[in-house]
């Protein structure tokens, strides 16, 4: 029997854990930040993490839903003027869900079922939500604190909300929120450090795809999330082969 309460153990831990994501997804629907649908999408994601890359992801995730989640809430009365709309929406769907985390979960179910080089699929999954985080917290605490806006491409000034727009204070706090990824990550080492760049870079990729596409319509809103976390993960795996051979 002694042999068996660590497993034990460890299957109650599991299941608690998946009680604890699962009511913390609910409580999200009741209060009206997901839809049912991205409830299902987020669990979804949430469980492929768990499983694929343990505590320490499931970690990441809750990291990045919880200071997005805080971030979209902020001064969302200032927001609701500068949306052309005149209200800031709340409600996350599935779409914008998968958007910034479906690249983590896929890296999470790769790290599961084909495992390659210690460590990498890992590492990519933590560079994909810096950037997911890098992108929120630019673009929604940005547009409150940031002073003087401008296009990426043009440098141009610009109005504030505007795709493709940034500030300088909103890319700070951008890759503040990347660093507290890295962190949790890797603490102070060169593996925390690529999480970082690959976060600051898939952010800023997110502008540029935003002001020469998005403004055009010709990719919407989900599509450049989830094409700026898959090249931050893609950032870090190159980054990941350098430091390797480098070493």
């Amino acid at each position: 029997m002694e042999l068996l309460t660590p497993h034990f153990g460890l299957f109650f831990a599991t299941l608690l854990f998946y009680f604890i994501i699962a009511g913390v997804i609910i409580y999200c629907v009741r209060i009206g930040k997901l839809t049912f649908p991205a409830a299902v999408a987020a669990l979804l994601i949430g469980v492929s993490v768990a499983v694929g890359d343990g505590l320490k992801g499931v970690c990441i995730l809750f990291t990045f839903f919880a200071l997005g989640v805080w971030a979209t809430s902020h001064r969302k009365d200032l927001k609701a003027k500068i949306a052309a709309e005149g209200s800031h929406p709340q409600g996350r769907t599935a779409g914008q869900v998968f958007a910034n985390g479906g690249v983590a979960a896929i890296m999470a179910l790769l790290s599961l079922f084909a495992p390659g080089p210690d460590n990498l699929y890992q590492l990519m999954l933590a560079a994909s939500l810096a950037s997911a985080l890098a992108d929120t917290l630019s673009s929604e605490l940005g547009m409150v604190y940031g002073r003087n806006f401008f296009n990426i491409l043009s440098f141009k000034k610009e109005p504030k909300g505007l795709d493709g727009v940034i500030s300088l204070e909103g890319t700070v706090i951008g890759a503040a929120g990347a660093a507290i990824i890295s962190l949790i990550y890797g603490g102070f080492s060169q593996l925390s450090l690529i999480v970082l760049i690959a976060g600051v870079l898939g952010n800023l990729a997110d502008s540029l795809l935003g002001a020469a596409f998005e403004r055009k319509h010709l990719i919407g809103n989900n599509t450049v999330n989830f094409l700026n976390t898959l090249f931050a993960a893609l950032v870090a795996a190159l980054l990941y082969f350098c430091m390797i051979h480098a070493g």
